[in-house]
């Protein structure tokens, strides 16, 4: 994987580095952002819906289970760090092409 915000880790999992824009019309993957995917949130920044919302999206996006997509870090942040346990061949080559 050669793009900045889509790194495999050792055991094949992948951490993607997002920035995180919340209370958008809709929920799309948009493009590059620096070292990031910018990704646009329909949820709002309150009361951790944004990051529930985020979970939801990559979990169906990557075709994994939500307890397989875990926020590393930037909670309170744009910028955040994601990491999805157990992604397949099919979904691992569909975050490639967005970047």
């Amino acid at each position: 994987m050669n793009a900045e915000w889509l790194r495999e880790t050792a055991d094949g999992d992948v951490v993607l580095s997002l920035h995180v824009q919340p209370g958008a019309k809709k929920t799309e993957f948009v493009g590059a952002h620096g070292d990031a995917m910018k990704l646009r949130l329909a949820a709002p920044p309150v009361d951790g819906k944004a990051n529930a919302a985020l979970v939801v999206f990559l979990a169906g996006f990557c075709n994994v289970g939500r307890a397989a997509v875990t926020l590393v870090s930037g909670e309170t942040s744009r910028a955040k760090r994601v990491r999805i346990d157990g992604i397949g061949a099919a979904a691992r080559e569909r975050l490639r092409q967005l970047g």
